[in-house]
């Protein structure tokens, strides 16, 4: 499978979607270990529901693979929903499928690489996100990437016979320093502007 480096970190980088990869997505998506974070234990999808879906979110959204930088494996995926061009908001989701690289970094890396292209490429204003109150993995990982607690829905989730709240976070561009395009829009410029130098002598 052939990923192309969007969005480039140290540990992984972002590609575009592949429908390449639906089955994966789908073998992700009915972990229920995973779903249990991210709010979709109670969805099941089939390849056909699974691509269908994924389609729909390709067409609507920002949908991007989270390959690993080293081996070019797909481990995850990340997006940004419902963007609206008038307030110049949307909503962050992301999901780390191979357990395997949990606790690592990784998704917070993907997460800045993700709100990188939010807010210095697409001129979004303010990014939001939910997250159920026991994930706190999560929560520091969006906390440390600069998002803050806006709010709460009270016992908004049933999962395991009791119900949770749902937490809200925001981030807006005040609040984000770029690790990726910023840095190399200087790199670039600043190589530009010392090219067209001319010396007189």
């Amino acid at each position: 499978m052939k990923y192309f480096k969007k969005l480039i970190g140290e540990k992984c980088y972002l590609s575009p979607a592949s429908m390449d990869d639906v089955e994966k997505y789908t073998e992700w998506v009915n972990d229920m270990e995973t779903g249990l974070y991210v709010l979709f234990a109670s969805n099941i999808f089939d390849l056909n529901k699974e691509c269908e879906t994924l389609t729909n979110l390709m067409k609507h959204n920002v949908i991007l693979a989270i390959v690993d930088k080293d081996t070019n494996k797909a481990i995850g995926f990340c997006g940004l929903h419902e963007r609206n061009e008038v307030h110049r908001t949307a909503i962050l989701g992301i999901t780390i499928g191979d357990k395997s690289y949990w606790g690592h970094g990784i998704g917070m890396e993907a997460t800045n690489l993700l709100l990188d292209f939010a807010f210095n490429v697409l001129n979004l204003h303010s990014v939001s996100l939910e997250v159920i109150d026991f994930n706190q993995r999560a929560i520091k990982c969006y906390e440390k990437c600069g998002f803050k607690y806006v709010g709460r829905k009270r016992q908004a989730i049933f999962m395991a016979g009791i119900y949770h709240d749902l937490l809200i976070y925001d981030i807006v561009t005040s609040d984000f320093n770029s690790p990726y395009v910023r840095p190399l829009y200087d790199k670039v410029t600043s190589a530009d502007s010392d090219s067209n130098k001319i010396t007189i002598v």
